[in-house]
């Protein structure tokens, strides 16, 4: 189907923000500008008043977390995973991660995200059915943890995760191997990982240098700093994504680069578990691309990918006293075309011609968006995402003038309220 949004503020590629018409033909953008002649559309949706942006990346979560969400605040890393999160995650269901991945679809589709990746436990096929369902595009990662009794079954399931599931959703779903940290993962059970990802080809999704305890034990265990460790695994060879990186030095940098490994940021989860504040003003001068992304919804507590645009605007500014640590747009890059990017999706993250139609309309009639001198700056210190009223991806509308299309958010509700209550009786 032929769409065309008319007459709409749009951040383009080169951070300008024109008024443009979006001509989009089934799953892609078709043109950027004047409409061409022989352009016919379907359906025309009013963009007066609007800004259209690029759908956003949520690099690094644990969707089905949602059903956790505020369960255990205020805690430190360790404490919360180990005495909270693993014993209740221990009574997950298969129906239990669908609905909690139902929860989290409903939100980042209500808050912009066209993209997520998501690590977890098992049954992630349920995940790969919510992304079927929702239109949403997922990365998707079976969590990895290599002392657990059944560990070599857990990368089994990835295996079977990737065979089945890669590629498909009209080709929405990209299959990651999500070994969890390596504090979970002992070295041996690293290099297992990474010859299954290299003889299937798949990219790698872990956690990396979080909290200083996570350096300082690593050391004392291997001898070495933690991107040192896992290099030596051979994990890194595959392509990896690595979340959080909050606490590196020169030889980590200098291992990053080499292997190429993408950063993803995680602001929200990061100040909020007091694990620090990742080096990314340096990280990104120094080339490394770094994404954002939210965290699972027990540790940040929201799926709200412009909450992390705009913490990451804010607070490598307090943090290195200068203003322009992370200006506004490149904030905004890091949640759209640098989360892209991360994922290894070529061909989104832009509106320009050819990418796919994963686009987000803000409603500017707000008042947080008047005056309007600089709609990508009030996006990232002024704007809410509950001013988005229109979501698309691969051309399909998945929200439209504020209504869900694709799920029944009444019965997600009352679904993931019943299975919170049976998970915490």
């Amino acid at each position: 189907m032929n769409t065309l949004i008319q007459n709409v503020t749009a951040l383009l590629p080169d951070g300008t923000t024109d008024v443009v018409n979006i001509a989009i033909t089934n799953d892609e953008i078709f043109s950027v500008g004047d409409v061409p002649d022989d352009f016919i559309a379907q359906k025309v949706i009013d963009g007066t008043k609007h800004f259209a942006v690029p759908g956003f990346v949520n690099a690094h979560t644990h969707a089905s977390m949602t059903l956790l969400r505020s369960y255990a605040d205020d805690m430190k890393l360790m404490d919360w995973l180990q005495q909270m999160i693993w014993p209740i995650e221990a009574k997950l269901c298969s129906d239990d991660i669908y609905w909690g991945a139902m929860l989290a679809a409903a939100e980042m589709i209500r808050s912009g995200t066209t993209t997520f990746a998501d690590m977890y436990g098992p049954d992630m096929e349920r995940v790969a059915e919510v992304v079927e369902i929702s239109g949403l595009r997922g990365v998707l990662s079976r969590g990895l943890i290599g002392l657990a009794p059944d560990a070599e079954k857990k990368i089994d399931e990835n295996v079977y995760l990737y065979e089945n599931f890669h590629g498909t959703a009209d080709g929405r779903i990209t299959v990651m191997f999500g070994p969890h940290a390596l504090y979970t993962c002992p070295p041996d059970y690293l290099k297992k990982v990474a010859e299954k990802a290299q003889a299937l080809g798949a990219e790698v999704h872990i956690h990396m240098s979080e909290t200083i305890g996570e350096v300082e034990d690593c050391m004392k265990k291997y001898g070495k700093r933690p991107f040192a460790h896992v290099a030596s695994t051979g994990l890194f060879e595959n392509g990896t994504l690595a979340a959080h990186c909050v606490h590196l030095d020169d030889e980590d940098i200098d291992i990053i680069k080499k292997y190429h490994i993408r950063v993803v940021h995680n602001p929200g989860s990061n100040m909020k578990l007091a694990s620090g504040t990742a080096p990314v003003p340096r990280l990104l001068a120094e080339g490394v691309c770094v994404a954002l992304g939210t965290d699972g919804a027990s540790s940040n507590n929201n799926l709200d990918m412009l909450d992390e645009i705009q913490l990451t605007a804010l607070l490598h500014k307090v943090n290195t006293l200068d203003p322009l640590a992370v200006p506004a747009l490149t904030a905004i890059k890091m949640g759209t075309e640098y989360g892209a990017q991360a994922l290894s999706l070529p061909h989104i993250g832009k509106l320009q011609k050819g990418d796919k139609a994963d686009i987000v309309l803000f409603s500017m009639h707000g008042v947080e968006w008047t005056p309007c001198y600089h709609p990508a700056s009030l996006l990232a210190y002024a704007a809410k995402s509950s001013s988005i009223d229109t979501v698309m991806v691969n051309g399909s509308l998945l929200m439209e003038n504020g209504a869900l299309t694709t799920l029944d958010e009444e019965r997600i509700l009352y679904e993931a309220q019943r299975v919170a209550d049976r998970l915490t009786k």
